[in-house]
């Protein structure tokens, strides 16, 4: 039960990943590799502000101030420089590799004596619970991990409903209107611009969200943390998507946050039956690889057997 809460918690994290690939890659089809720089950069961030005593909810947003900085740049270096989308992230992804090691000063921040978010929660549960062990559908849980998860769902249903309401808005409907069609939200005199780099902002800001909380949650922060995160996002949000089968906003947000968290449980399956953590991010690789190829070959065969139809 210890490792089903585990990947739950550690799911429900990284949805907050999911969902800022979700705006690269989905409303403006932009692999952003900032990503796999911004989740340390969040991480990184956080933990020398809570290693030095700042609040856990200053340095946590602090963190993802960070990312949004990072995104804009990735956002900047596109759209005012006219660079590739993939090769400006490729760039911000490298720098932001030497920064983190300057922010944090080493290669990992341990914070296991440090006040975190994580640690709060933990406190709050022996406090109301007393420490002791609870049972949940006849498993005996212990109220940390209790305490852990609801905070993980927390920031995930908060953040999820929060990314909701914002592509409600005008500006957020803006956003969504120039990953459609940019040309026509230029043609009203919109700044498309603009839009690209509040959305690479935006979308950096949640995955270096997700990285503050999932430093906090497993207590330190490393320079390598962040790597492949970028593909375990696009795995998230296409597994989501198969789950919702649908377009609405609202549900793909969600699949998102689904997506996340099934992935997250098969991957914990998969180590415990036995995988190799080196062939990880290889299965991780193909599974994605598999997901985008597959509704094409699918597609096509269903074509290639669908009977002729019959000439008037």
């Amino acid at each position: 039960m210890t490792l089903l809460l585990g990947a739950l918690t550690i799911g429900l994290i990284l949805s907050l990943l999911a969902m800022g690939v979700f705006i690269s890659f989905r409303i403006f089809e932009i692999p952003d590799i900032t990503t796999d720089g911004s989740i340390t950069l969040g991480a990184s961030i956080a933990a020398i502000l809570l290693v030095n005593g700042v609040n856990p909810f200053l340095a946590t947003a602090a963190g993802a101030v960070g990312g949004a900085l990072a995104g804009a740049v990735t956002g900047i270096i596109h759209t005012k420089f006219k660079i590739n989308a993939l090769l400006a992230g490729i760039l911000v992804m490298t720098a932001l590799y030497s920064v983190n090691l300057h922010v944090m000063g080493r290669s990992n921040v341990p914070l296991m004596q440090a006040k975190t978010l994580s640690s709060q929660a933990e406190d709050l549960s022996e406090a109301w619970v007393g420490g002791d062990t609870l049972s949940i559908f006849g498993w005996p849980v212990a109220s940390t991990d209790a305490a852990l998860l609801l905070m993980a769902f927390t920031a995930a249903a908060v953040t999820g409903f929060a990314l909701y309401l914002f592509f409600r808005t005008h500006i957020g409907t803006a956003m969504r209107a120039t990953g459609d069609n940019s040309q026509m939200v230029r043609a009203l005199g919109a700044n498309v611009e603009g839009y690209i780099i509040l959305g690479l902002a935006l979308s950096n800001g949640l995955v270096a969200l997700s990285g503050a909380l999932l430093a906090q949650y497993q207590g330190f922060a490393d320079a390598q943390m962040g790597i492949g995160m970028i593909v375990w996002g696009l795995a998230s949000v296409i597994i989501g998507e198969a789950l919702t089968g649908a377009r609405s906003l609202g549900l793909t947000i969600m699949g998102a946050i689904m997506g996340s968290i099934l992935f997250r449980l098969l991957v914990a399956i998969a180590l415990r039956w036995g995988l190799n953590p080196n062939d990880l991010k290889l299965i991780t690789a193909l599974f994605v690889f598999a997901a985008l190829v597959l509704p094409g070959l699918i597609g096509k065969l269903k074509r290639r057997f669908q009977p002729a139809q019959p000439h008037a």
